[in-house]
């Protein structure tokens, strides 16, 4: 059976719809109950779990042969790190008191520093955690997600401006989340050997890339335009992140700036994906007329 942690999320829920799809039993773990019956309708098993909860994680884990597992992130926490760890530990518990016989795990471009990147310090944490587990382990690092500039959609509507925390002519890999589902279902069904992907979009973008995405989506003029580093910590406070989730989004952002977001493509296998953003941004103008 496939455990998929985190199985209510954009990412998580698509890679069930997928098992699903290939009618294998699947067990979607997720925190919030009154999501169960819709997934139970979709044909998968369910379990309420609570990542800081190892109990309620073993129990989730049972009957499991495959792991999906992934750092949750809500921007509330008060120590994004130590949260973090405390997690990872117990997935490490639970693993090792299940049946559990190989993980994939969700990290990120860059999680092969060790420092100095803010966030994705998390997932630099999750592919070091189960070093003492004798199973399969794959870490699938996705590119920046095309559906983060999603938020900024409100702001696009009204005034035809994109803000962005980047350089508008800095050029970063992006790649469509529906993209990463897809990827990770196909790994967790056929990989069998420890390794780590870098998954990256057709091309690296800018943020005058995505406005323009945008403007062409929606028949007006949409320009980008970057948010000032002394603005950063006061946008960020008024949509609700905590001081140490602030701190560290700032750390990541600059790092990205920097260019520590680029494949480390040593040791690694990188793998590019076909989803343009054109492609993914008016899909998701469609859905959300819906």
């Amino acid at each position: 059976m496939y455990v998929i942690l985190g199985a209510s999320g954009q990412v998580g829920s698509a890679i069930v719809d997928h098992l699903l799809a290939k009618k294998l039993a699947v067990k979607a773990v997720i925190h919030n109950p009154e999501k169960a019956s819709e997934i139970k309708a979709k044909g998968a098993e369910v379990a309420i779990a609570d990542a800081m909860d190892l109990n309620s994680l073993i129990e989730a884990f049972k009957e499991g042969d495959t792991l999906f597992a992934l750092t949750p992130e809500t921007f509330k926490n008060e120590d994004v790190l130590g949260e973090t760890k405390t997690i990872l530990e117990n997935y490490n518990q639970a693993i090792k008191t299940s049946g559990i016989k190989k993980l994939v795990g969700l990290s990120s471009i860059g999680a092969q520093y060790s420092k100095g990147t803010g966030n994705l310090l998390m997932s630099y944490m999750l592919e070091h955690s189960f070093q003492d587990m004798d199973i399969p382990q794959v870490f699938i690092r996705p590119a920046y997600y095309y559906s983060n500039w999603l938020a900024q959609l409100p702001e696009v509507k009204k005034s035809g401006i994109l803000p962005t925390f980047y350089p508008i002519d800095l050029t970063l890999p992006m790649i469509s989340p529906m993209d990463v589902a897809s990827f990770v279902a196909e790994v967790l069904v056929k990989d069998n050997e420890s390794k780590i992907y870098e998954i990256v979009g057709p091309e690296k973008l800018s943020s005058d890339d995505v406005a323009n995405a945008f403007a062409e989506a929606m028949d007006k003029t949409v320009k980008a335009k970057q948010i000032p580093r002394e603005e950063w910590d006061a946008n960020l406070q008024k949509i609700g992140f905590s001081t140490d989730a602030r701190k560290n989004f700032i750390e990541m952002t600059e790092s990205t700036i920097n260019g520590n977001t680029d494949p480390e493509n040593n040791g690694t296998t990188v793998v590019k994906l076909k989803t343009r953003i054109s492609e993914y941004i008016e899909n998701a103008l469609r859905d959300n007329k819906k």
